[in-house]
Parts: structure tokens; sequence; C-alpha cells
């Protein structure tokens, strides 16, 4: 009674019944399945499986009649061949399946890597735009050149205003004008002029 009850109650799983199959596992039948459907999709299989039917048809018509196993019809040839088709396209689907498999797994991959590649190629001209935006504050070789250049010839200028102005102290000192070592004013203030027009 009590066995009866608990077969009826609803919240717990039933025992499994029926017969268990043998568990196969997938990947070696698979495996075994593409060995197959790769050695009928070859050329030899093709020239062994003619010969064999030649050979079937020669000994069955002209072999003695008590040798011949199959005789005219071929019963038992198109029962092995029907066999061998109804095994065939079963393998041959499977093996296509599994290729299948593979060949998304491998475009998944693909598509991933062209994500990624496309992240890197965006993420570098991202960085050559900033790069190409911070070198137009960067001076440039060429402006470098033009401004050293003027500064040369300030240089320049401003050193042959230094002569001009020591060789006129010269002059002035010879003739007597003034001591040597002592300018006069308005020279001191030409040449502080000219050198705050140089800064």
């Amino acid at each position: 009674m009590a066995d009866q009850r608990r077969a009826e109650r609803l919240d717990q799983p039933r025992e499994p019944r029926g017969v268990r199959l043998p568990r196969i596992d997938r990947e070696t039948f698979g495996r075994w399945a593409e060995g197959i459907a790769r050695g009928m999709g070859t050329a030899n299989f093709l020239v062994y499986m003619t010969l064999v039917l030649a050979a079937w048809f020669l000994w069955n018509t002209l072999a003695p009649a008590d040798l011949r196993f199959d005789p005219y019809t071929f019963t038992f040839l198109t029962l092995v061949l029907s066999l061998q088709a109804s095994y065939a396209a079963p393998l041959i689907l499977l093996a296509q399946n599994r290729q299948t498999d593979r060949d998304r797994v491998a475009l998944d991959e693909d598509r991933r890597q062209a994500t990624m590649q496309k992240a890197d190629t965006e993420y570098l001209a991202r960085e050559i735009a900033a790069l190409r935006i911070a070198m137009g504050e960067v001076a440039t070789r060429d402006f470098l050149r033009s401004e050293l250049a003027r500064l040369a010839e300030e240089l320049d200028e401003a050193a042959e205003r230094r002569h001009k102005l020591e060789r006129r102290q010269q002059d002035r000192s010879m003739r007597g004008d003034e001591p040597l070592g002592e300018p006069r004013d308005d020279l001191d203030s030409d040449y502080v002029r000219d050198g705050r027009s140089e800064r």
C-alpha cells in the first residue's frame, strides 16, 4: 500500500523504464563516419566497386548453374547495393554536418579576429589623428631653420652695430674729444637703446 502511494506521488521522479541503449561516443563515431565518407568519395572506391560488380555479373552469368549464387535479375546484388546506399547516405550526411560545424567555428573565429582587427585599426587611426593634431602645435624643421636664420641675422646686425660703436669711440678718443676709457653719454644711450631694440 505504501509503495503504491509512493508510485502515485507527483513530486518524485519515476524510475526509468525500458531498455537502456549503450552510449556511443559521438566524436569517435563521427571520425569513423568521416573516414568512410572520405573513402567512398575517392577514385579507388569507384574502381574497386566497378571491378566487384563486373566480377559479380560475369560469375553469375558465365559460371555453371550450380555455382551461381545470384542468378539473373541479381536479387542479392540489388539487396547489397540497397544496403550500401542506405548506410552511405547517413554517413555522408553525418560527415557533412561535422564539416559544417567546423566551418561555423572557423567562421566565428574569423569574425572575432576581424572585429579585433577593426577595433585595433580604429584605435590606431585615432592615435595617428591625435599625433597629427599634436604635431600641428610642434615646431617643424623648416620653422626652426627660419627662426635660427633670423636670429643669426639679428646677431650679425647687433655685432656690426657694436663694431661701429666701438670704432666711433676709438675715432673720438684718437681725436682727443674724450678719454679712451670714458665714452660719452649719448653714445652709451645709443648703445643701450640698440641693445633694448635687439631684445
